[in-house]
């Protein structure tokens, strides 16, 4: 049994959605010229391609050139390096075939021809292979030359040859050949030549003379197909096939030189010149001829024509190959196509390697050929042998799959959306388009729509889970008003079962082959279809082998027993097989606690496995098994069938090295994917065959070999975990780079300056197989098979001998599944291994990520056990835990391992699971161990949990100061943070408390004292606590001090005010409490430039300094002086509370004399006595003005009160009896009464009379405010009522101070001068200035007289006095 190869196909939507690449839009200089409508296709998407190619360069690897949008968008797709595609979009459909060329290593040109007859050039940096076309293009990069000879080309064919020469092939037999005569550079374009040559026949000689039969009219030499040899080469000669089945030589100088009409007919032999010729071909262009060069002499050239035989129903055509040498054209032979191509439609061909290779389109698929072609010895005689490849096994989901999917357990729609979502059944471009055309269906309908179907979603997924079956409603039947669910669901069935047809149809459309293209050395033939793209690949011998059973064709001898199981799961049935699978499924996902042997016959009962077998069949299975020699030998071949490797595939690191590129393709690892997944499925069916087999022997498996029973099943397990993996969907995580990550979007349309770019704004993100990720991950991406069956051997998941254990390849699987960041699979393939402890612990932290932190808590205590000496771990075990720990090795205590899970946790942000493994940690610790960090991070753990009590006792407990000190900061700061105040000051702290002090200073210097926490009234209440009052009020004094230097806006000064109000009462109220002896604080005086014009300098405080208590920068800060500023500062707010203009000039309320005034202008006259009294401010001025309103208030008493302030209203000023004058009068005179004295030498009685005296002269001053100063300062009041010009009252104050004097002498008999003394001279300038006034009243005159009479007699009366003391 020879191997034969296989299709690996990938699909490209997958791999390079179109909505990532950018699309440059092209302009022509033609103008007036109408655009040709593409020709409408309905089986053919936009997104499908129409043509494609692929071209391979030593320095920029594979290229893939796509024709989309019916001709008007040229893709270009690098397959082998990480650069991007990219898009132009051409005003006119292109004709095919465009072509790209490599010129050199800097530059690829981009051929293109319209149909409107404009020849374009691209020219493309290909420097560097990352970037390519993304690279800085040149200022003249794309150039057009209006062809002339032709306007139009809609049915021209054309041929590249190189870069300068370009063939078209017109509808009436004439080739045009344009050829450059320089190509253009950035300033010029490039310089073109035109010559049309026209076929060389009798007909065409004749026909431009006859009217009506031009050449344009007879469509039967229309050229269907133009081919020259491979470049490079030398020859620039061009063959030609026409519809009227004439192959033509053309070359460059003489036109055409030769023709040839290939008969209709199949011989053996050459065809004479004079054969009829049959009816023409098909109109459709395609490559029907291919030319090479070789055979017996390699100057000979010859060309191979394709003849297509459509009504024979034993082939799909022939080969015809004709010997062009020496400008000839020889027919030598023919090649009959297989039997396999009958009704068959021909793509494509090419000769590689000295091989045919032909790709057919069988019923919409691709089908590839090949037979080996000896053109320079053909022989009639010899039978031609082909070798057909077409894709692997591949799912469809037709009605009966979608039955029997429909039978497993689950709901409706995650079973249809798993099965659409299998990788490689629809790609991403399949299901958004059924999805559009599904909506486009439903808004189709009648009546309001859907609100699903106008919604927005966030993934194609979602938007399919909403939309399909949104039409469908639960209703009731009209006649017993029950709810119809079987007619709800089976119309839900049938939504789903429309929207996967709509799949089935769109990828059927997307699988239709188009082109077959020579790969690179390490690749086979490539084909490409419209959404695909396949490579031609060698199968392995499982691939082999499952295509063989499933063709029912003979396999080797030493596969008998194979062939027999095969044969028995046919008999069974796809039920009862499903059935089997179930049950070794759901016993792999549970303990093995008994024997193979017994779960095989317990399950063979169960399902009654023989009853779904007849006796004959049974006996003839029986009697091929005797037939055997050795069956347990035929069961270790099949074992090393399914698990095994080609050991020749398999090459050395340094030749691969040296052969492949370094860098990954996507383009390949998708190969590498697609290629292990059908080599995955073919031996999973092979061992569920062999299975199967074992189920119909279970009662006779007790003789057999439990180790090779366990291998068989544990071979199974990895061939299932490998099946899911390959079907499992995936999306890119951000953790993934793409291919494209390197390149910002942004990056490369500034690199494409030159381009006119356009911008994707929305990115599509591809979607592959949990298997395509692993193989990028390994970086396993070259030739295949090679690299597909390293890949499996890496994983080492074939490996395994029993499934009661789970080796070191499946645990480490398993762990690069989660750490890929697919936890949900992760999880699933955990579920197949057995509970072992590397297993337990990937669980555990795979439990970690999915939230579930208590359930891996609980199993890594289990899994500590594991540890140490007496740990009891095997061999494999303690392997497989091992690879899988952070350490890579076992660790040699449970104390080791406690740690590691704390840091684990830790690094996840579980901090109560850390905690718990800490004190695990401690619990087991060793004596010589180091444990400061673990008591360090314990602590931080139960802060950070905010368990104050535990966090408490560990720095208690802990025996390291450091550690204390380092965690009781900690323990403060975040129990402030999150308001525990009252649990933080009843804590005791013992031996400890400074700590605390200096932490709870440190934050409340060094913190703006508005934000929360309060860190100067945290400190304030901790010191209070425990009786420490003048710390206390220290911090309250400091934080009020710090209020003060603090600038806000205006709105915030008011706030700010009062919290320094509260600060200064919470220091008085702590000093309060302290010996009036003691009532004093120490605080820090820095030097300060700020003004100030207190009584006592205020000083701003230092930020970040240690706090201090000693020092020449120090000062004492008393009761009184925190008196005095309180109520200074509470003055100043009353003010700006009652005018906030006063905070745009600050400088006014600096003074308290300033403030004071203030406070009497404003009316505050309580206030403003109170807070001078308690200041120790002169209130002259106050009292001044005190007076001036109580002048105003008798003289005009309406005008006044609307301007009077409190002061009048008080409830005890109102209840006063009189006149608001009386009132206000009164007011002042109590003032006066109990704030002036002795002690002020009565000056705001003076004061007061010399503002009434200021005021209104002649207005008498009160006869109160009279008498208290005659009682203590007469003097005064005379010289006064002098100053002022009151001579009356001057004349009247002074007789009352003399009759006083004589009173005084009456009662009491002088002893000494000073007691008889007047001011003699004050008295002289009173009666001086009353004898000078010469409009003294009446009054005047007669108390003036009455003075002098008085002063007389007291004169005498002295002299007396004195002569009697004689």
């Amino acid at each position: 049994m020879v191997a034969g190869s296989i299709l690996v196909s990938t699909q490209l939507s997958s791999l390079f959605p179109s909505a990532n690449a950018p699309s440059v839009v092209l302009q022509s200089s033609r103008r007036n010229v109408a655009t040709p409508t593409p020709t409408a296709d309905v089986d053919l998407h936009p997104e499908h391609a129409s043509f494609a190619s692929v071209i391979h360069s030593q320095h920029i690897g594979s290229i893939l050139l796509r024709v989309l949008h019916g001709g008007l968008i040229v893709e270009l797709i690098s397959l082998s390096t990480q650069a991007p595609p990219i898009r132009f979009v051409f005003p006119v459909p292109v004709l095919s075939p465009p072509a790209i060329l490599a010129a050199a290593e800097q530059e690829l040109h981009l051929l293109v021809v319209t149909v409107t007859g404009s020849l374009y050039r691209l020219v493309l940096p290909a420097a560097n292979p990352n970037l390519l076309w993304h690279d800085q293009a040149a200022a003249n990069w794309c150039r057009e030359y209006i062809i002339k000879t032709v306007t139009d080309l809609s049915r021209g064919t054309v041929q590249v040859q190189g870069i300068h020469c370009i063939i078209i092939g017109l509808k009436n037999g004439s080739l045009l050949r344009v050829e450059s005569e320089r190509i253009g550079d950035d300033t010029c374009d490039d310089l073109w030549t035109e010559t049309l040559s026209q076929p060389k026949s009798f007909f065409g000689a004749f026909a431009s003379y006859i009217p009506g039969l031009q050449p344009g009219a007879n469509t039967a030499s229309e050229i269907l197909s133009v081919a020259s040899l491979p470049q490079p080469t030398d020859l620039s000669h061009t063959w030609t096939l026409s519809r009227d089945r004439v192959l033509r030589l053309w070359t460059a100088k003489s036109g055409c030189v030769a023709s040839k009409t290939i008969s209709s007919r199949v011989t053996g032999q050459p065809t004479s010149s004079g054969a009829p010729v049959s009816e023409p071909l098909d109109a459709e262009a395609r490559n029907l001829l291919r030319i090479c060069s070789g055979g017996t002499n390699d100057e000979s050239t010859f060309a191979i024509a394709f003849v297509p035989t459509p009504s024979d129903p034993h082939s799909g055509g022939y080969f015809q190959i004709f010997d062009s040498t020496a400008d000839q054209l020889r027919e030598l032979g023919s090649i009959e196509c297989s039997a396999a191509s009958a009704h068959c439609h021909l793509q494509d061909f090419i000769i590689n390697d000295g091989m045919l290779c032909v790709l057919w389109e069988r019923q919409g698929c691709s089908l590839m050929e090949r037979t080996p072609l000896a053109l320079g010895n053909l022989n009639a005689s010899d039978s031609t042998t082909w070798a057909t490849s077409s894709h692997g096994e591949e799912a469809d989901l037709t009605p009966a799959y979608i039955e029997e999917l429909l039978r497993s357990p689950g709901s409706l729609t995650e079973k249809f959306m798993e099965a659409i979502l299998r990788p490689g059944l629809f790609s991403p471009l399949t299901i958004r388009t059924a999805l559009e055309q599904y909506v486009d269906a439903c808004l189709s309908l009648p009546g309001a729509p859907a609100p699903e179907l106008t919604a927005s979603y966030t993934t194609v997924v979602e938007n399919i889970v909403a939309v399909v079956g949104c039409t469908v409603s639960l209703v009731q039947d009209p006649h017993t008003g029950a709810m119809q669910h079987d007619r709800y669901w089976s119309a839900l069935k049938r939504d789903w079962e429309g929207f996967i047809a709509r799949c089935r149809e769109v990828e059927r459309g997307a699988r239709w082959p188009l082109a077959l293209c020579v790969g690179q050395s390490s690749e086979g033939a490539i084909v490409v279809e419209r959404e695909r793209i396949n490579t031609l690949a060698k199968e392995d011998l499982p691939i082999a082998i499952h295509r063989h059973l499933s063709d029912s064709l003979t396999v080797d001898s030493h596969f008998a027993v194979l062939d027999i199981a095969w044969t028995l799961c046919d008999k069974i049935g796809p039920e009862l097989l499903r059935n089997v699978e179930t049950r070794v499924v759901d016993v792999l996902h549970q303990e093995i606690a008994f024997s193979i042997v017994d779960i095989l016959g317990d399950q063979a009962q169960r399902l009654d496995f023989k009853e779904g077998l007849d006796d004959a069949t049974q006996n003839w299975i029986i009697a091929r098994l005797q037939d055997v020699e050795d069956l347990d030998k035929a069961i270790r071949i099949t074992l090393d069938l399914v698990a095994g490797f080609d050991p020749q595939v398999k090459r050395e690191e340094d030749e691969v090295e040296l052969l492949l590129p370094p860098t990954l393709s996507g383009w390949r690892v998708a190969l590498t994917a697609a290629y292990v997944s059908t080599s995955v499925h073919a031996r999973y069916d092979i061992c569920i065959a062999l299975i199967a087999l074992l189920f119909l022997l279970a009662d006779d498996l007790k003789e057999w070999d439990q180790s090779l029973l366990e291998e068989v099943f544990a071979v199974f397990r990895g061939l299932a975990m490998l099946r899911c993996a390959a079907r499992q969907p995936t999306a890119d995580r951000a953790q993934d780079p793409s291919p494209s990550d390197d390149i910002n979007t942004d990056d490369m349309i500034a690199r494409m300056s030159n381009m006119q770019v356009s911008r994707n704004h929305s990115h599509f993100a591809p979607t592959s197989s949990l298997l395509h990720r692993l193989i990028a991950q390994s970086g396993e991406c070259n030739e295949l098979p090679g690299s597909a069956h390293r890949f499996l051997d890496t994983t080492g998941l074939l490996q395994s001998t029993s499934p009661a254990h789970a080796t070191l390849f499946e645990v480490q699987f398993c762990d690069g599944i989660r750490n890929l960041g697919y936890p949900d699979i992760a999880r699933d393939m955990l579920a197949w291994l057995p509970r072992t402890p590397g297993v337990v612990f990937v669980t555990a932290r795979l439990y970690i990520t999915l939230g579930r932190a208590d359930d891996a808590g609980s199993m890594l205590e289990k899994v500590a056990a594991g540890f140490g000496p007496d740990s009891g771990l095997s061999f494999e075990d303690a392997e497989a835990l091992s690879s899988v720990l952070p350490a890579k090795a076992l660790y040699d205590s449970d104390f080791s391992f406690y740690l590691e899970v704390s840091t684990i946790f830790r690094s996840n942000g579980l901090t109560q699971h850390e905690v718990s493994f800490l004190r695990l940690a401690l619990s087991v610790a060793p004596l010589e161990a180091d444990t400061a960090d673990i008591w360090y991070g314990l602590t931080r753990g139960y802060i950070d949990l905010s368990s104050w009590e535990e966090a408490y006792s560990s720095i208690i407990a802990a025996p390291f100061d450091s550690v204390k000190r380092d965690c009781i900061s900690q323990l403060v700061y975040q129990m402030c943070e999150e308001g525990a105040i009252e649990m933080l000051v009843s804590l005791d702290f013992a031996g400890f408390s400074s700590e605390v002090d200096d932490a709870l200073a440190f934050k409340a210097r060094n913190t703006d004292p508005r934000a929360r926490p309060f860190y100067s009234r945290i400190l304030y209440t901790w010191y209070t606590r425990r009786g420490d009052h003048r710390s206390a009020a220290r911090t309250m004094y400091q934080r009020a001090r710090k209020l003060q230097e603090i600038s806000s806006k205006p709105a915030d000064v008011i706030s700010l005010m009062e919290d320094q109000l509260e600060s200064y009462l919470l220091a008085i109220n702590s000093l309060s409490l302290l010996e009036q002896k003691n009532a004093w604080v120490v605080v820090q005086l820095p030097p300060s430039n700020v003004k100030d014009f207190e009584s006592r300098k205020r000083r701003k405080l230092a930020q970040n300094l240690p706090l201090s208590t000693a020092g020449a920068d120090s000062e004492i800060i008393d009761l009184e002086d925190l008196r005095f500023e309180y109520t200074l500062l509470s003055a100043r707010l009353r003010l700006i509370q009652r005018d906030s203009t006063l905070l745009t000039a600050p400088d006014t309320l600096m003074s308290p004399s300033l403030v004071i005034l203030r406070l009497g202008q404003a009316n505050q006259f309580e206030l403003a006595i109170t807070t001078a009294r308690a200041l120790g401010v002169d209130m002259s001025e106050l009292f001044a003005a005190l007076a001036g309103q109580c002048m105003r208030l008798s003289q005009n008493p309406d005008g006044v009160l609307q301007d009077t302030a409190d002061w009048l209203l008080t409830d005890n000023v109102s209840s006063w009896p009189g006149t608001p004058a009386d009132r206000g009068w009164r007011y002042l005179k109590l003032a006066l009464e109990r704030h002036d004295g002795p002690d002020t030498d009565y000056r705001y009685n003076k004061a007061v009379l010399e503002a009434i005296l200021s005021h209104d002269r002649a207005s008498p001053p009160p006869p109160w405010l009279i008498h208290t100063l005659e009682d203590h300062h007469h003097e005064y009041l005379i010289r006064t009522s002098l100053r002022f010009d009151v001579l009356e009252s001057a004349l009247e104050h002074t007789l009352s101070l003399v009759r006083k004097a004589d009173a005084a002498l009456s009662r009491v008999q002088p002893k000494t001068s000073c007691v008889t003394w007047l001011p003699y001279t004050l008295i002289d300038q009173v009666l001086v200035a009353a004898a000078a006034q010469d409009d003294l009243g009446i009054r005047g005159r007669t108390l003036r007289r009455t003075l002098q009479t008085e002063i007389s007699n007291r004169v005498k009366r002295m002299q007396k006095i004195s002569k009697l003391s004689v």
